[in-house]
């Protein structure tokens, strides 16, 4: 369905590239649009929060926002809270759940007839809520059934979450998970930055998209500030959003060769990772290329050498990666530890809102390159990586086409990039103004929702396409053993850090 055909009376359009409207809705309308959308992008509340002290009696009513994919772009709705509650979204996506689970903590706003209220950032460490601490996980009894807590502090260097498994023998009946421990309140935070700056918390929210998390947010305050950022700066956001998705893949496929217990391949991939990112470093002055992209372009240009490196790179890069690909495939030990593991498939990946390279793995065709093409995309054709068994399997090999498709891309936009300056400045609006950024991220879609006020950051709003795939993984363990939930966490590889703002 198309946004058009809603026929809601007020409709701002945001932007073009990719289309965005922004609409203030009532109640009716705010169940309608939910219900004729292909898809939820993000939920999030907007108010004075719980923690503002002392109370503003100017303060506005709280608010609640949810970003619809529809046909034709992306419709941003706001309904002010009536004090009945607002229209549960979850009875419609699954995936709202802890969306409006996190509003509640943070803005006190709840659905009206929502099933699901147990808090999910608050972890009983506000005076006022002690009983937070004592979480009620859902029990599942039975003879032979116990229970294994893992987390929420880890072995490894990873971010904390509790991972509670139900079993009977290694057979895994459920999976139930508590987030939420590195809540840090960035969307505070962002009203405290000014509106040039925040660019680096956007690209700080999770270290791993920081392209993709700052290209949102600086395409957010574009839109608000009626700026377009020059043809060259355009092509030059691509490379480092395609460096970023291939340094990634590189490193996930070794990872999951190590949790295959096949150590050659996180040997190669991690060598294969560091030289990429090394060249990184040398062209854009930093590993992860944090900072490289800021309002109105990018920090940095290219000189036709630097191009010329990053065009021979690709090139060994993807010998390298053909050659591991076919080591992959034809190992019997790997594909039988891959195959039919960790399987989501079409039908639940479609219903729970499984989304970016997992859900494309699950016969989930969606890739804003292709879908809303946004220059540079709109040029560049790009070949979206689509499976439809959903395993473990199926995710390596989105993987190793997505690293293929981004090196091609890659040289294209060296083939083709523009003259021109990098860079153009930005006007930061004295008046109020909304804006949206709308990004493909290597993990999936990237949604900023932004509003302005008197020059400043009134409301900022970073979302993490983990906030839809972290309940997914509930599912997808399912049926399994306890062995192979590593190797099924590390095939989806989400973000603690970007889901718990």
């Amino acid at each position: 369905m198309k946004i058009a055909e809603l026929d809601l009376p007020v409709v701002h359009h945001l932007g073009s590239a990719p289309p965005v409207w922004q609409a203030p809705v009532d109640a009716a309308q705010w169940r309608l649009a939910a219900e004729r959308a292909g898809r939820l992008v993000a939920l999030w509340g907007v108010g004075p929060g719980l923690d503002a002290k002392p109370a503003r009696t100017d303060a506005k009513p709280a608010r609640i926002n949810a970003a619809l994919g529809f046909d034709d772009g992306l419709l941003w709705v706001e309904l002010e809270v009536p004090p009945e509650g607002y229209p549960d979204l979850a009875r419609l996506w699954p995936c709202a759940t802890r969306m409006q689970r996190a509003a509640a903590d943070l803005y006190g706003v709840q659905p009206a007839d929502a099933q699901d209220r147990r808090p999910w950032l608050d972890h009983g460490r506000r005076p006022e809520h002690p009983a937070a601490a004592d979480y009620d996980f859902v029990r599942v009894e039975g003879e032979g059934v116990h229970e294994i807590a893992v987390g929420p502090v880890h072995a490894g260097i990873i971010e904390p979450g509790h991972f509670r498994f139900s079993v009977v023998g290694e057979k895994v009946l459920r999976l139930e998970q508590r987030l939420g421990y590195t809540h840090k309140g960035v969307e505070r935070r962002y009203t405290e930055l000014a509106p040039l700056e925040a660019h680096r918390l956007a690209g700080r929210a999770s270290g791993d998209s920081t392209v993709a998390g700052a290209w949102a947010y600086c395409m957010a305050l574009e839109t608000a500030a009626g700026v377009t950022p020059p043809p060259r700066a355009l092509a030059l956001r691509a490379t480092l959003l395609e460096r970023e998705r291939i340094a990634n893949h590189l490193g996930d496929l070794g990872a999951l060769g190590n949790d295959a217990a096949f150590a050659f391949g996180l040997a190669q991939f991690s060598r294969l990772r560091e030289l990429w990112q090394r060249l990184s470093k040398e062209a854009f002055g930093h590993r992860l290329m944090m900072d490289a992209v800021v309002p109105g372009g990018v920090a940095c240009d290219l000189d036709g050498a630097m191009v010329r490196r990053q065009y021979e790179q690709c090139d060994a890069i993807e010998a390298e990666v053909r050659e591991l690909r076919r080591i992959y495939y034809g190992h019997a030990g790997m594909q039988d530890r891959f195959i039919s593991t960790g399987r989501v498939d079409p039908e639940l990946a479609a219903r729970l809102g499984l989304t970016g390279l997992a859900g494309r793995a699950s016969g989930q065709a969606r890739d804003l390159r292709c879908d809303q093409r946004w220059p540079p995309y709109d040029r560049l054709a790009v070949r979206p990586a689509v499976h439809a068994a959903g395993d473990v399997a199926s995710r390596v090999a989105v993987r190793f086409e997505e690293v293929l498709e981004s090196l091609r891309l890659i040289r294209a936009l060296a083939d083709a990039l523009p003259a021109g300056p990098c860079r153009v400045e930005v006007a930061v609006p004295q008046g109020p103004a909304h804006g949206a950024g709308w990004v493909e991220g290597w993990r999936g879609e990237i949604f900023v929702g932004l509003e302005l006020g008197a020059g400043k950051i009134a409301r900022c709003h970073l979302h993490d396409p983990s906030w839809q795939n972290w309940p997914v993984l509930e599912h997808a363990i399912i049926g399994n053993i306890v062995p192979d939930f590593p190797l099924i966490n590390k095939s989806f590889n989400l973000s603690y850090s970007g889901h718990d703002l």
